[in-house]
């Protein structure tokens, strides 16, 4: 009986070295995760905060377009990166063979159209200047946005990777301009209208639930999501990261901060 005591005292005692050698490894570890600046920074800045109680150090790295925090996790300057929807992610993965993948849902945003120069789409005249996103994914959102208010049509199948080429009906004749997502906010000054993803709009100081002329649908495939290196999807930090930002203040933050213009996904 003695025996078998000691070596349950043992047994627990491993067991508690163990999961405190697992925290102190976590506190000395610093997490590099990629966002892009607005909401996702501001809502990184929350997790930072709650992931201290969860034994994991945060260091938040921000960037001005959506290209870049993909190749730095590829290439081993970041540990995660939360910006994208997961779209976007499977076009990355394709075309640049990166190995990274999905670890969690984050937040849903929207896309919006938004104008200096007209109050409905209804308004837009022929041969209106349109800026769309230039990458693959969300230049086709925008587009599918529009056939959504029947303003074009596009060829059957295209998708989610419709481009400009794609469009069979016009009527309007509109003329679509492509930018760098990040771009799109000071177009609006020279075109009539333009699609803006609703992290970089909310930066610009829009606001989608009053300034958007059209907005998408909350209940769309777009759901941004947490990325990692395919290596590291089984490390410990990656599920104190997730736990860090599905907790409840962070959600609240959101909730009270974007006033229903950022959705959260978990």
């Amino acid at each position: 009986m003695l025996n078998k005591r000691s070596l349950l005292r043992t047994t627990l005692a491993v067991a508690a070295t163990a999961t405190l050698g697992f925290a102190a490894q976590a506190q000395d570890k610093t997490i590099k995760i990629g966002v892009t600046a607005g909401p996702h920074a501001q809502i990184m800045e929350v997790v930072k905060k709650v992931a201290v109680k969860n034994g994991l150090n945060l260091k938040i790295v921000e960037f001005g377009d959506y290209v870049q925090p993909n190749a730095a996790l590829s290439a081993g300057d970041l540990d995660a990166n939360s910006y994208q929807h997961r779209p976007y992610l499977d076009a990355q993965l394709k075309d640049r063979g990166y190995k990274i993948s999905w670890v969690a849902d984050t937040v849903n945003f929207p896309i919006g159209i938004y104008s200096k120069k007209i109050k409905t789409l209804a308004e837009l005249p022929t041969g209106a200047k349109f800026g769309i996103p230039n990458d693959p994914t969300n230049g086709g959102r925008a587009l599918l946005l529009l056939q959504s208010h029947g303003l074009i049509k596009l060829k059957e199948g295209a998708g989610l990777k419709s481009t400009p080429l794609d469009i069979v009906s016009n009527p309007k004749k509109l003329k679509f301009i492509e930018l760098d997502a990040a771009q799109l906010p000071r177009s609006l000054d020279d075109l009539e209208a333009s699609t803006v993803n609703t992290n970089f709009a909310i930066s610009a100081g829009l606001n989608p639930k009053k300034d958007a002329i059209a907005l998408e649908s909350a209940k769309n495939p777009y759901v941004n999501i947490m990325v990692v290196r395919d290596a590291d999807k089984n490390q410990p930090w990656v599920a104190q990261l997730i736990k860090s930002y599905h907790s409840e203040e962070v959600r609240q933050f959101i909730d009270k901060e974007f006033k229903g213009s950022v959705f959260p996904a978990f």
